[in-house]
């Protein structure tokens, strides 16, 4: 009598074990697209629409845009890349070695065809 007790606890912690962990499998993929921090996902936004325009349909596809970056290039990757153009745009010797490094090449390559994969998405898609 307890033994088939004791079977159905251990069918039903299983079945709500697995329930679970399906559950948790896309909250952390979603997390993972959603590494950015609010205020780096408000500046991105702010400098977007200060280039595209100051109108309801800017936003919108400012937003898309970041969305679809986010989705491309997690946010450790896009600070890395980000900080070696701003590097970049200096003068003097300490600036060469972000000029001519491959390393650092593949990194901005890699920024930049998130970019525009973002921007087919955004803006010439249609949002």
């Amino acid at each position: 009598m307890i033994r088939p007790l004791v079977n159905r606890l251990s069918r039903g912690l299983a079945a709500g074990a697995c329930a679970v962990a399906l559950l948790a499998g896309p909250a952390k993929a979603a997390e993972l697209e959603n590494d950015y921090p609010t205020e780096a996902r408000a500046d991105y936004i702010f400098g977007c629409m200060a280039a595209n325009g100051q109108s309801r349909e800017s936003l919108s596809r400012c937003s898309c845009s970041l969305d679809a970056l986010a989705s491309l290039l997690p946010y450790d990757k896009y600070v890395q890349a980000s900080t070696v153009l701003s590097l970049r745009q200096g003068i003097g010797q300490r600036t060469n070695a972000f000029k001519s490094t491959k390393v650092f090449d593949d990194q901005v390559a890699e920024l930049r065809r998130a970019q525009a994969e973002a921007e087919i998405r955004c803006y010439r898609g249609g949002t």
